[in-house]
């Protein structure tokens, strides 16, 4: 190699010259430091190493690297021997910074915080922390800081981790000089994440609650920098920080898609921290293009000795265990681009990284996402992540190849300071050829970092000769070695061992080793451990992540339903004895006796074939229900849509095929519904039904004036004060809309010198109510409140869709015809609370002779599985035809959810959501044979037999590898609580207070 330019050198000196403002008090001492690494493998960038290779540093930055350079001038380094690889950078952490302060817990039964407690001209809610800099918090702390040198670690990325919009956040290396000296960049990076931290605010408590307010707060500051009516010191940090790279932590890989979300509607790119659960939808993580911060912190084995104990761990957490280091070399696989973080675990993190390596990640892909990756992006690949002219010396010295188990760290040096890790300078273990009188020995050195162990033979070594043991030991630099009766001491200079030795016959002699060439590294060597305990070739992951799950969703086959009772619930014939029904491509194709043959006959001799059943009032399938703003208008249900509950596949089995997953009655104004297929096997998005129209959830009665909360202050707090809430939301969404009307009408000029209206997303639902864009289900039970709303909606000139619950319907269903409102009831729930006391099992029957459309509900996990047997009372109670009655849980829902064109009856052109019933569909013996979406088979009655069989085996398997995992590791994790998840309207729960259950 080249020797550097005079003139660089001049210029790389110059700039790293310390100069600061600080007076010591003593002597100044202002030397330049400068050193000379010589004779050391030298990997300077994922696979580029050099060998017997020297590397110049002064005055904190490398100065050259090569294996023929110019050391004149230069303290001299013996690094024989030794691999010098770029300091690891950690880009989530907290380092030097204060603890983050304990988040609020949320209590129902408590009064409400409704305004920020932060003094100041900050954000109106507390979790948007945006003017929070890192920088101005920091301070060296040399413990901490140890501990993260001893991982190899020369840089992090320290910020607070509180709060959705967390404020910036710096990059410092981890040196113990003063603060301003170990910053390298102040403000790197902005963090966001979807929980709340410390906030004492009410609002948000669920996932949706922080998408919705990270929307609007995005929103804000973009309409906040045209406008200078108000200080936002928060939002100004906001557009200040714009330009700066943006990392979000998500709890999981669904979070990942909703941050995806986010960045596609506000066209910023996100660096996405995850939780090491990529590998469940590596598809849908590489869709979205993000980079990712990967934590190396893998899951204990599960102490199931206990056969009861063993029953509380579910599949998918054993499974979990199984997968989560195979977790980056899936990515790598996929070609995800990650770096890799420790997550502060500075016990375990080598051994997870190399057993993240032995189940597959690649060395050369293993260090570039702990230097390069990270580097590059926060933009800090002009400092750090290769061992470069002009970058900062942070580089470590090790005794070998970072992969190997022996080897150690032994010195980390950040800014050109060395910090010793180990207490000597150790040995590689390996081949050393001795010199030792007239004689050769080849001695070969194992755990010299340890307890040391060494064998030797004398060179050359006869066929049948045998190493002998050989004593070692060493203290620092120096060495004591004895073999057959021949005693030796020395010290370790440059790139050998040499000293004196006294042999077996009293003599004295000099005496030298020299180590044998050596592999070139970490990043060379891109083999896996073929000799490890497991297999590096990945089991199979279902999808869902369920031991009901699939490799792969069901083909839209042909299929055709052979000799059937088939329910149309059309008009003309709603019930077909003898029939068949064609399916192709998702669709019905034709209903009838005699028609065409198909690739898959079903013989249906003697079962019923009825549309699926839509399921108006749901709450399964979501990680949340309540967020409890008075108007929670701009929070949507889709954003929430879990595509992993267990209740979609057992909806399945009890033939419910669509379901609006509604946000619950904690407010009057609730969130926006999803609409949905129980697609069992699709990512949330793809559950989602296309081209719908939108639906908002109200609600009246007991929960939104909080009758059960004596200590609540959020107003309403009375039933008129429900009233006066929607008036005052559709009066203040007229003028809103009003206001941006007359802003779409100015001229271009005048919009440049005109502030723009502010965008509010809760009014925005509000208009689309009163332009019938969406519309309302609305919780109720109190006839003289079911009035009061249509009342409102007739003022307001819209139409209340549906009465959900409705329990008093049969009191005002000749109002509701005349309105043009459907009904959603329950068929004989009552006396749960005091407002459903006059509830009766004849409320459906009675609506729907008046000619309201009436849906029979579920509101729960339990009884949407059985919705045809809720549907059947209305024959004994109220005296329902069953075509009718089996049309409140098939059409009636579709029309109330405008999709009786799609789906509800089995006709010619509708969606192929079907259900094979073992006997008459009202029946309590009626089981689901097989249940259709869109034409795929998504249940089947002996696949699910054959899944319980082979659920059974696999967690026998997977309760073995616990047990021997547990055993090796002298003893496991005893299983914890796991709460079942169950969402109700009035559930105040949702994924922060699940995951605080589950610790």
């Amino acid at each position: 190699m080249r020797r550097i330019l005079p003139s660089l050198l001049t210029l790389v000196a110059l700039s790293a010259t310390a100069e600061d403002t600080f007076t010591p008090n003593d002597v100044h001492d202002n030397r330049n430091d400068a050193y000379a690494m010589v004779g050391a493998t030298i990997h300077v960038a994922p696979g580029q190493s050099l060998s017997e290779a020297s590397l110049l540093i002064r005055d904190g930055r490398i100065i050259a690297v090569g294996t023929d350079v110019d050391t004149n001038g230069y303290v001299i380094v013996d690094a024989s021997g030794r691999h010098i690889y770029p300091g690891l950078i950690d880009l989530y952490s907290g380092y030097g910074l204060p603890e983050p302060a304990q988040p609020a817990p949320f209590s129902f039964g408590s009064a409400e915080i409704l305004d920020s407690q932060t003094p100041g001209a900050y954000n109106a809610n507390q979790a948007i922390r945006a003017d929070y800099s890192a920088a101005e918090s920091f301070a060296v702390n040399a413990e901490a800081a140890s501990t993260w040198r001893k991982m190899g670690f020369g840089a992090v990325l320290t910020h607070m981790a509180d709060g959705i919009a967390r404020g910036s956040a710096a990059l410092v290396t981890l040196g113990d000089n003063r603060a301003h000296e170990e910053i390298v960049l102040p403000k790197a990076a902005t963090l966001y994440s979807f929980s709340k931290g410390s906030s004492a605010q009410s609002f948000p408590i669920s996932t949706m609650g922080s998408v919705a307010l990270l929307r609007q707060t995005f929103l804000d500051a973009r309409w906040y920098a045209k406008q200078q009516d108000f200080v936002d010191q928060s939002l100004a940090a906001m557009n200040e920080h714009s330009d700066l790279p943006k990392i979000f932590e998500a709890r999981d890989w669904m979070d990942i898609l909703r941050v995806d979300t986010i960045a596609r509607e506000f066209e910023t790119p996100m660096v996405i921290k995850t939780a090491g659960d990529e590998y469940r939808r590596l598809d849908a993580i590489k869709d979205t293009g993000a980079s990712l911060i990967v934590p190396l912190q893998f899951p204990d084995a599960m102490d199931v000795s206990d056969p009861l104990d063993a029953r509380r761990v579910s599949w998918a957490d054993m499974k979990h265990w199984e997968m989560a280091p195979r977790n980056p070399a899936q990515l790598e696989q996929a070609g995800i681009r990650f770096a890799l973080t420790s997550g502060g675990d500075e016990k375990n993190f080598h051994k997870n990284l190399r057993k993240a390596v032995t189940m597959g990640l690649t060395p050369k892909t293993a260090l570039a996402a702990l230097t390069t990756i990270p580097a590059q992006m926060i933009g800090a690949d002009g400092d750090l992540g290769t061992l470069e002219a002009g970058k900062l010396a942070n580089f470590l010295v090790t005794s070998g190849p970072l992969s190997d188990e022996d080897t150690t760290i032994e010195d980390n040096w950040i800014s050109g300071h060395r910090y010793p890790v180990t207490p000597y300078s150790a040995p590689r273990d390996g081949l050393y050829t001795i010199s030792l009188a007239d004689q050769t020995f080849e001695l070969t050195l194992e755990k010299s970092t340890s307890k040391p162990s060494a064998t030797i033979i004398a060179q050359p070594a006869e066929d049948d000769a045998e190493p002998e043991k050989a004593r070692i030991d060493f203290d620092r630099n120096l060495v004591t070695l004895s073999f057959n009766g021949n005693r030796l001491t020395g010290w370790k200079t440059q790139d050998r061992w040499q000293g004196r030795a006294q042999l077996a016959d009293g003599t004295w002699t000099d005496w030298s080793a020299m180590p044998a060439p050596m592999e070139s590294g970490f990043e060379e060597n891109d083999e896996t451990d073929d000799e490890s305990d497991e297999s590096t070739e990945a089991p199979a992951v279902p999808y869902p992540f369920s031991p009901y799950g699939r490799s792969a969703m069901p083909s839209q086959d042909s299929i055709v339903f052979r000799n059937a009772t088939v329910w149309t619930l059309t008009d003309d014939d709603p019930v077909l004895e003898n029939a068949d029904v064609l399916v192709e491509d998702g669709e019905i194709v034709a209903v009838g006796s005699d028609l065409g043959s198909a690739n898959r006959e079903v013989d249906a001799t003697g079962m019923h074939v009825t549309p699926g059943i839509v399921d108006e009032h749901s709450h399964i399938a979501l990680s949340g229900v309540n967020d409890i703003a008075t108007n929670s208008g701009m929070v949507r249900m889709r954003d929430v849509v879990d595509s992993e509950d267990i209740n979609i596949y057992r909806n399945l089995a009890g033939g419910v095929t669509a379901a609006q997953l509604l946000h619950g009655s904690a407010n009057p104004i609730g969130g926006q519904s999803a609409l949905i297929k129980m697609r069992w096997g699709a990512t949330p998005e793809e559950m989602l039904i296309k081209d719908v129209d939108g639906f908002i959830k109200f609600a009246l009665g007991e929960n939104v004036k909080r009758s059960r909360n004596d200590e609540s202050i959020r107003y309403p707090q009375s039933r008129m004060g429900v009233e006066q809430v929607y008036r005052d939301a559709f009066s203040q969404a007229r003028e809103y809309e009003r206001r941006l009307a007359a802003y779409d009408e100015l001229s271009r000029r005048e919009r440049e010198r005109t502030p723009p209206p502010r965008r509010d997303l809760a009014l925005d639902a509000m208009v689309e109510i009163l332009n019938q864009e969406r519309f309302i289900t609305c919780h109720s039970y109190v006839q003289s409140e079911i009035n009061m709303l249509m009342h409102v909606a007739d003022d307001f000139d819209f139409t209340v869709n549906t009465f959900t619950h409705i329990l008093e319907g049969y009191k005002v269903a000749d109002k509701m015809a005349a309105h043009g409102a459907g009904g959603s009831t329950f068929s004989d729930w009552w006396a749960y609370k005091w407002e459903v006391r006059y509830a009766i099992p004849y409320n459906a029957a009675l609506m729907t002779q008046a000619g309201v459309v009436t849906a029979i509900n579920s509101d729960s996990s339990e009884m949407s599985r059985r919705l045809n047997q809720e549907a059947a009372k209305s024959v004994r109670y109220g005296g329902m035809s069953e075509v009718e009655a089996l049309k409140m849980v098939t059409l009636n829902p579709a029309k109330l959810l405008h999709l009786d064109d799609r789906i509800g009856t089995i006709e010619a052109g509708k969606d192929a959501d079907l259900v094979l019933w073992t006997d008459h569909p009202l029946s309590i013996y009626a089981k689901p044979a097989k249940t259709l979406v869109d034409g795929r088979v998504m249940f089947d009655l002996e696949q699910d037999e054959a899944a319980r069989e082979w659920i059974r085996s696999d967690r026998a398997r997977l309760i073995a590898k616990h047990l021997e995992a547990a055993e090796k590791n002298g003893g496991g994790k005893k299983p914890g609580f796991s709460p079942q998840r169950d969402f109700h309207c009035d559930s105040i729960t949702g994924y922060e207070h699940l995951a605080s259950l589950r610790q």
